[in-house]
């Protein structure tokens, strides 16, 4: 089957209410010029500088996400076109978008990410650190980020009463947020693996890689 093929296959499955992102990370860019053209202007990368080629050499109604673990001092190369960036984990992080958002002129959208994986390797804020950043002052005087969401990634196992587990402690914690974070509408959980399970939960936006673009 085509990519296109593929892609529509795939959002045949996706509710209208949920966003799809195309991750296209390590994809050669007529792989995403054939998702383009089916149609799909929302791509998700995980590494700046492949991300920041792309952009430079794709159409440019593409909206770039960046989905993967970002590096503070790497925010300057994206910060100019960057859309949304998923994975926020840090106070840091958060501050060093909006400083070079504002050298842009621009307001970035941002998700912060959650840890709910039984896993280390994920990155991601538990509940005290997320309301610490939610209620500090410095929190509201920054102008150049705007908080849309929260992301979270479940644990990589078959056991899917675990995944569906971690998927609703993600969702009542999007719901708690609500209060403090007015444009918060998107809830970015579940991937090519789990992303039916995602949606059940109350997810917004999934991420599908090799579905779409065929295995790395």
């Amino acid at each position: 089957m085509s990519i296109a093929d593929n892609l529509n296959k795939i959002k045949a499955t996706i509710p209208d209410t949920v966003t799809l992102v195309a991750v296209s990370k390590t994809k050669p860019n007529n792989y995403l010029t054939e998702a383009y053209n089916a149609g799909q202007r929302i791509f998700g990368e995980n590494k700046i500088q492949e991300m920041t080629q792309k952009w430079e050499d794709l159409p440019k109604d593409i909206e770039w996400h960046m989905i993967g673990h970002v590096q503070t001092n790497k925010v300057k190369y994206m910060a100019e076109y960057v859309y949304l960036v998923h994975g926020v984990d840090s106070f840091k992080l958060l501050k060093e978008i909006n400083k070079q958002a504002k050298k842009h002129d621009r307001t970035i959208k941002c998700l912060l990410q959650i840890h709910i994986a039984e896993e280390d390797t994920k990155f991601g804020l538990d509940e005290r650190e997320l309301f610490e950043i939610l209620n500090s002052d410095t929190f509201n005087s920054l102008k150049n980020i705007e908080i849309t969401g929260l992301m979270g990634m479940a644990t990589f196992t078959d056991q899917t009463d675990q995944v569906r587990r971690e998927f609703k402690v993600l969702k009542s914690l999007f719901d708690k947020t609500k209060e403090k974070l007015p444009n918060s509408n998107t809830l970015s959980m579940g991937m090519s693996g789990d992303y039916k399970l995602a949606i059940e939960e109350g997810s917004t936006m999934v991420r599908i890689g090799s579905s779409i673009f065929g295995s790395r």
